[in-house]
């Protein structure tokens, strides 16, 4: 299972007897300050006792955000913008490719986990405009 927050707290569904669970859930975040890291954090999941943790990261979203000005209109499929490489400031386990890709502006990130010996999360995260939201 993993659980996401930012002042609001999100999980997905649990994946049962795997060693490499996928979890291919669309969770969806308001965020109202893009200089705020959204943690995610993994655990197993016990039927009987608590879920135990397995690894936590933090998503550093303003790299992602001050891309969000682009010209998309101009763009092909598949075109990057931007590349974000690993550092302190973020959990990036490689270096992460934002792209232009079916109409949206995307993210890939692999993420490192904290807090454990190995463990990495892939994700992506992706720009939804909401009606009557203010944009950064």
């Amino acid at each position: 299972m993993i659980s996401i927050d930012l002042s609001q707290k999100l999980k997905t569904r649990g994946v049962e007897n795997s060693c490499n669970p996928e979890w291919d859930d669309e969770l969806t975040l308001g965020i109202n300050d893009p200089n705020q890291h959204v943690t995610l954090e993994v655990y197993d999941k016990d039927t009987f006792t608590s879920h135990d943790p397995m690894g936590d990261a933090e998503i550093d979203i303003k790299p992602f955000f001050e891309v969000q000005g682009t010209d998309i209109q101009e763009l092909t499929n598949g075109t990057e913008i931007r590349r974000v490489k690993p550092s302190g400031d973020n959990c990036l386990a490689e270096e992460s490719r934002i792209i232009f890709s079916n109409g949206k502006i995307v993210q890939d990130m692999i993420l490192q986990l904290r807090n454990v010996e190995s463990g990495e999360v892939e994700i992506q995260i992706e720009w939804i405009n909401v009606t009557g939201s203010s944009d950064f």
